[in-house]
């Protein structure tokens, strides 16, 4: 995980990688990074649920609220079922210009196997 910290201190501009232990540890921070679930709204209502304060915005109305994203200046980590909308969600936020973007390896899945 070193590693993956110290390359995105070298290419902010790059989407990085958390997984879920990680995610967990960065949620207990006082300074906890806003969590954006790309799902669907049935997705995110659904019988996977969702993380705990997540925001829902489906990837179809990112664009519409990307400002309002890359101005909040605080870590994003994007998850969807996978992690596949929310690479092509984290791509979008950093080419408008938003830095401190991570995407939940394996996403919803992956979290809720953790258990």
């Amino acid at each position: 995980m070193l590693l993956a910290w110290l390359r995105r201190l070298l290419h902010p501009e790059e989407p990085g990688w958390i997984d879920h232990g990680e995610l967990l540890k960065q949620m207990r921070r006082s300074d906890a990074p806003m969590i954006v679930d790309v799902r669907e709204p049935d997705e995110f209502d659904g019988p996977l649920g969702h993380i705990t304060g997540a925001l829902n915005i489906p990837l179809a109305a990112l664009s519409a609220r990307i400002d309002h994203l890359v101005r909040a200046q605080c870590p994003l980590v994007l998850v969807c079922l996978t992690d596949e909308r929310s690479s092509q969600a984290a791509a979008e936020l950093a080419a408008a210009g938003a830095r401190d973007v991570w995407v939940l390896r394996g996403g919803m899945k992956a979290w809720r196997d953790r258990w």
